[in-house]
């Protein structure tokens, strides 16, 4: 029995922090825009955010709430790009650990380079942030230029998730 008990506990405590991220991985454009082809048959939410952004930080939490609704879904994945500087790296780490964010983080370090690929995700993206934009099998279906509510989110996802 103990063993049992023993064995339940890891499997819980490795259950709630296994969502955590411990690093952040550095990517160019090039690397971000194979993962979004990569993900065939899923509905996939990009958010491009940094932690200095006020309304990039104020809906998280609702991009949290619909990762965690969607976790066990695996038509469904969403990527939070920070485009915080890479000497902020500790920061945005301190970050996804103070604000308990589970979905997957990465860090693009392509700043040089910034006004070449932000037209290829969509011509009328401007540079501003918070951008969201959501894809299916590596086909851009929404592109939503500010903060998103959690009304909106929501619509959203379900709409495109069928």
């Amino acid at each position: 029995m103990k063993n049992l008990i023993k064995i339940l506990f890891i499997f819980l405590f490795c259950s709630v922090f296994k969502a955590q991220q411990t690093d952040v991985s550095v990517i160019k454009y090039e690397d971000l825009e194979k993962r979004i082809q990569q993900e065939k048959d899923k509905l996939l939410v990009v958010n491009f955010w940094s932690t200095t952004c006020g309304p990039c930080v104020k809906e998280l939490p609702y991009f949290m709430e619909e990762n965690s609704k969607y976790s066990d879904n695996q038509e469904f994945k969403m990527i939070l790009v920070s485009l915080d500087r890479l000497a902020d790296k500790e920061r945005v780490l301190k970050f996804i650990k103070n604000k308990n964010l589970t979905a997957e983080v990465l860090l693009l370090d392509d700043i040089k380079r910034m006004n070449t690929w932000i037209l290829r995700f969509d011509k009328d993206w401007d540079g501003n942030i918070p951008v969201t934009l959501f894809y299916k099998n590596g086909t851009k279906l929404h592109f939503n230029d500010g903060e998103m509510s959690k009304e909106e989110l929501e619509k959203t996802i379900k709409e495109n998730l069928q």
